[in-house]
């Protein structure tokens, strides 16, 4: 093997640009050449691909997003636009590819790998932490970090109005940002689509907080388990207490990536490249503090648990 190449794909997550320079610098390292996928797999469709070499990744490891773009493809669902991906791939002579992004950006370098036999290295990168194969995704740890900054600030001008304020933060089917940020921040109550909760026992437990002299509360609910706005205006009906719902949205996606995610960046990337040059289709993970592989068909087939356990440690502290 003597030519890879690298993109980002689906939502940005903060590290991706750690990653990229690992990877780049161990393949080069490794007497590779490297090529740079602009935009995701619409990149390779339309053949925007880069040489690159160690210069093309300096200053990049402390930015968030991605220098290589990103997107989503809707022509690489289809026959047709693997087969000019994969054409565009041969025609540099590109043996290897390494794409970073989450379940949509797996599913598809599986499909990919499987139709043409083409070594595929997956790096998880996404801040949802939606993954059942690792215990933590590229970019979880910045943005549950950003949405402890922003709970902190919004706790001290709650607690000056006396008012209950609702979080909503990202994650699609998958409540870890809030279960994380929740515990650290010291929210009064978590709300994920993973568990069952009931408005009027919540409603319930911000009046007693109140009668007991906490006269400002913290609700964190993961987008998919409710709208903040929604929730606000229920609970301000039922309380008869001021209420504000704040959707912190894509500004958990950016900002320099914490040491977390800069680490798991730097071991990501130096395992892709390993995986590449023996010829597998697998996904590097990273369980107990420890750096693992994992076959790409393997890896999608789990289910992701959620932490009980945590949750319920949760729900007492806060009492």
């Amino acid at each position: 093997m003597k030519n890879v190449a690298i993109l980002t794909s689906g939502g940005d997550a903060p590290g991706m640009n750690a990653a990229i320079r690992a990877f780049v610098r161990y393949a080069i390292y490794k007497e590779l050449n490297v090529f740079g996928v602009e935009r995701g797999y619409d990149g390779l469709i339309n053949d925007k691909m880069t040489e690159m070499d160690r210069r093309s990744v300096s200053d990049i490891l402390q930015r968030g997003g991605t220098i290589l773009k990103t997107a989503r493809s809707e022509e690489f669902l289809t026959v047709e636009g693997q087969k000019k991906a994969y054409e565009n791939l041969k025609k540099r002579g590109i043996e290897g590819l390494c794409v970073i992004g989450g379940d949509g950006t797996f599913t598809g370098a599986k499909v990919f790998s499987e139709k043409f036999d083409f070594p595929v290295a997956g790096i998880p990168g996404t801040i949802d932490n939606d993954l059942a194969y690792t215990q933590y995704t590229l970019g979880f740890d910045t943005a549950v970090n950003t949405v402890l900054d922003a709970v902190n600030k919004l706790r001290d001008t709650m607690t000056s109005h006396d008012r209950v304020c609702i979080v909503e933060v990202m994650g699609r089917r998958c409540g870890d940002i809030a279960l994380y940020a929740g515990v650290a921040g010291g929210a009064e109550a978590i709300l994920v689509p993973e568990i069952e909760y009931d408005v009027q026992k919540l409603a319930s437990n911000i009046v007693e907080n109140y009668k007991k002299g906490k006269t400002s509360d913290i609700i964190m609910i993961a987008e998919g388990a409710g709208k903040a706005e929604e929730l606000s205006l229920v609970l301000k009906a039922l309380t008869k207490i001021s209420t504000r719902s704040i959707v912190l949205g894509h500004i958990q996606r950016g900002g320099s990536p914490t040491l977390q995610d800069r680490l798991l960046g730097a071991k990501f990337g130096v395992k892709a490249v390993d995986i590449l040059l023996e010829g597998k289709r697998a996904l590097v993970g990273v369980d107990d503090n420890t750096i693992i592989t994992i076959d790409i068909d393997r890896a999608l087939a789990m289910k992701k648990a959620f932490d009980k356990e945590l949750y319920e440690t949760a729900r007492i502290l806060a009492m």
